[in-house]
């Protein structure tokens, strides 16, 4: 699974420094260093309140004093056994080793990325009571780009992603494994070396405050968040093709329509955005002027419904995910008068939640695609198109297998559409007997964003060649500039070819941004 940034984000943040403050971080900013590989700062109000709380942690820390989870006990089910101090390093260390348990594929470098920045974040708010140098390690590691090798299986969503956690921490312990900014896995140690690193040895309460949060999650979430913002306005835009592909009507798109009857903002939203694409289409102006039929199907006429509804689901994944970019996560957690006290923050619920939502939406935006496609391919519904708009029908082909391509993509995100976040596997002996899995809840919907832009890859491939068969008729300028685009990689109708790089070029040009610049330059920012 990958996933790449969208263009209309990489000029304008790549390389540009994030400072790391006791107030957190913006979602740009995570995507920024995540993606474009943007340096760290750490504010130096940041730095000296680290070091503040840590003088207290190592108050309590003291012989003599009285026992205090995380600090001077064991974790999990063995938070009431008490640890001599002399034993604390090898405690936070066994900790580290243990816990660096995943299994499976290497998850991508991004993603790693952004979770090391998030655990940063907490880190540097003052409430982990973790040493600065600790927080220092870790943002240099982000800015020598070096990425410990995390693996997709072992975090179960609570008491924080874990595994994938402790095994970035191993990495700041000098141990692990690790790739170099080339993607060159190579020892630990001489990475660390020739960054200039010394390896971390960890203090009381360190190795704790390095796994109790709820970061890849978090990362995966805002990553997300930014692709589909981009690919629900491509859902407009291939719409919009096909509406002419099929010689629909525009009628339905009209603003008194949607928000004085319905006022859900992205129903508004994306009928709006329709409607400007549209907007002077000489096909739309042929069928008003035909008037031969009265409606539309449900794919093309309820689109800003679907679409709409997408878009208010993202806004509340975007409204949680803000909440959790301001949250403190760690367990125990030192409050602001010194108390440090077991909380259960780490639990990853709220953001478990809307990641299976969004893969929800993602398939549903899919398969209301995939009927378009396919309505464009059936002879007795396209209105004239010849069957899968095959050169020679018969000898040809025609686009008939893309479209099985496009429809195994939404039967497999319908799969992933299943909530992660309604199971719970309990472990550590009954004390964690209930958990998110909004790890899990991530890695699916990465897959579903991918497969999200495939489809629409396939639907505009598909539109593309319904309206260069309607000529002379011609689309809208705005639907021009997109097929101008995308002709420059893929050929227009004739006899069958080698069909899947046309598909790969379609889809990069989604990912790229090139397609959806084409259709905002005529038309200015879709919403």
């Amino acid at each position: 699974m990958t996933s790449q940034p969208a263009s209309r984000t990489a000029s304008s943040v790549a390389r540009q420094p994030v400072t790391l403050g006791t107030d957190g971080l913006t979602a740009a900013d995570v995507l920024s260093v995540a993606r474009h590989g943007a340096p760290v700062d750490l504010d130096p109000a940041a730095r000296e309140e680290v070091a503040r709380v840590r003088a207290h942690v190592d108050a309590l820390a003291a012989p003599g004093h009285a026992p205090v989870y995380g600090v001077s006990t064991g974790f999990g089910a063995l938070a009431d056994t008490a640890i001599e101090p002399v034993m604390r390093g090898a405690l936070q260390r066994s900790l580290i080793r243990s816990h660096a348990a995943g299994a499976g594929p290497e998850v991508e470098t991004e993603v790693v990325r952004a979770l090391m920045l998030l655990r940063a974040r907490t880190l540097a708010s003052g409430r982990t009571g973790v040493r600065p140098v600790v927080l220092e390690n870790m943002l240099a590691l982000l800015n020598a780009h070096i990425t410990p090798i995390v693996h997709e299986y072992g975090s179960l969503g609570c008491s924080g992603d874990l595994a994938p956690l402790s095994h970035c921490a191993l990495v700041l312990m000098g141990e692990g494994r690790a790739r170099d900014r080339d993607g060159t896995e190579r020892p630990v140690r001489e990475l660390l070396t020739e960054a200039g690193i010394e390896p971390v040895e960890l203090a009381e309460k360190e190795g704790l405050a390095l796994i109790n949060g709820t970061d890849g999650m978090l990362g995966m979430l805002l990553m997300a968040i930014a692709d589909l913002d981009d690919l629900v306005r491509l859902a407009d835009v291939t719409c919009s093709l096909t509406v002419q592909g099929l010689r629909g009507r525009d009628g339905v798109f009209r603003p008194e329509l949607h928000a004085p009857l319905r006022p859900h903002p992205g129903q508004e939203a994306s009928a709006a955005n329709i409607l400007a694409l549209l907007e002077g289409s000489p096909i739309i102006a042929d069928v008003a002027s035909e008037g031969s039929r009265v409606q539309d199907a449900y794919s093309l006429r309820c689109a800003p419904q679907v679409a709409g509804g997408v878009r208010d689901t993202i806004d509340h994944a975007r409204t949680v995910a803000d909440r959790e970019l301001a949250a403190s996560i760690d367990n125990p957690v030192v409050l602001e008068d010194g108390t440090v006290t077991s909380n259960g923050n780490f639990h990853g619920a709220p953001v478990a939640y809307v990641l299976d939502f969004l893969a929800v939406v993602a398939a549903d935006l899919a398969s209301i695609a995939e009927r378009r496609t396919d309505r464009m391919l059936d002879k007795a519904r396209s209105h004239g198109l010849p069957p899968f708009l095959a050169d020679d029908p018969g000898v040809d082909s025609g686009f008939m297998i893309a479209q099985y391509t496009q429809a195994a993509l939404v039967s497999e995100m319908k799969r992933l559409a299943m909530p992660a976040s309604v199971d719970s596997i309990p472990s550590s002996a009954m004390q964690e007997d209930h958990v998110s899995m909004g790890w899990h809840a991530a890695r699916k919907l990465r897959t579903s964003v991918e497969n999200l832009r495939r489809v629409f890859a396939i639907e505009l491939l598909t539109a593309a060649r319904a309206v260069d068969l309607r000529a002379p008729l011609q689309p809208s300028t705005a639907c021009a500039a997109v097929i101008g685009v995308l002709r420059e990689n893929v050929e227009g109708p004739g006899p069958d070819r080698f069909l899947a790089p046309d598909i790969a070029a379609a889809e990069e040009g989604l990912r790229d941004g090139s397609l959806l610049a084409a259709a905002e330059g005529v038309v200015g920012p879709l919403a």
